[in-house]
């Protein structure tokens, strides 16, 4: 695992559309990512973190402005992209092109799971050529024995110790202080869902919500 500065995020990228993995800081953790279009490439990150399938990777929009060209959004969910991207929300989406989300099943088909975000992940997404599909650095489990994902780029290198995952690049980013999730929101109804609570504050969802017409 070769650690680069952030200003390599063209090597980054070079890497991803090779098919490779790649990792990036966040405010939160650590993230892998993978090209959404390679079955393969995202298959590995599947693998790697004994993650299920039918819990899809996160897809990482270039730009925010650009979920509307993709997806279907209600009301509520152009009022809490507005408020909070780039940031900390992700929201569950269906797709615009239902046959391009099947061809990026990986991040969740026929809604993804979509973020966009405002460090060094989305500036990868900004200049990748292929559209990024991204998760925690860590092994999934169920009682909560694990510590959590990565917070620095040696805890990624245990990672790929154990796990035995090549990572083409790791961006270094220091120590990720917030520790804690992307809050989830589901908007493929009129009546969005709060899924996962994380960063972003259910009262911060509510209050964004608050201001929609009922």
């Amino acid at each position: 695992m070769e650690v680069i500065a952030a200003e390599d995020l063209p090597r980054a990228a070079a890497a991803l559309q090779a098919g490779g993995v790649v990792v990036v800081p966040t405010a939160r953790w650590y993230m892998m990512c993978a090209d959404a279009s390679n079955a393969g490439a995202c298959s590995r990150l599947f693998v790697s973190k004994a993650r299920a399938a039918t819990k899809p990777l996160a897809y990482v929009l270039p730009r925010a402005r650009l979920a509307e060209d993709e997806f279907v959004l209600s009301a509520s969910a152009r009022r809490l992209a507005a408020a909070f991207w780039p940031g900390n929300l992700a929201l569950v989406l269906p797709w615009r092109d239902t046959s391009r989300g099947q061809r990026l099943s990986s991040v969740g088909t026929p809604h993804a799971l979509v973020t966009s975000d405002p460090g060094v992940l989305g500036e990868l997404a900004a200049v990748a050529a292929v559209p990024l599909a991204a998760t925690t650095v860590n092994v999934s489990t169920v009682d909560g024995s694990s510590p959590g994902p990565a917070i620095t780029t040696g805890e990624v290198q245990r990672f790929t110790e154990r796990t035995g995952l090549t990572i083409d690049f790791c961006v270094e980013g220091g120590i990720t202080p917030v520790n804690n999730h992307l809050t989830i929101v589901d908007c493929t109804t009129d009546r969005p869902v709060l899924v996962r609570t994380g960063v972003v504050h259910e009262r911060a969802v509510a209050a964004a919500l608050a201001a929609i017409p009922q």
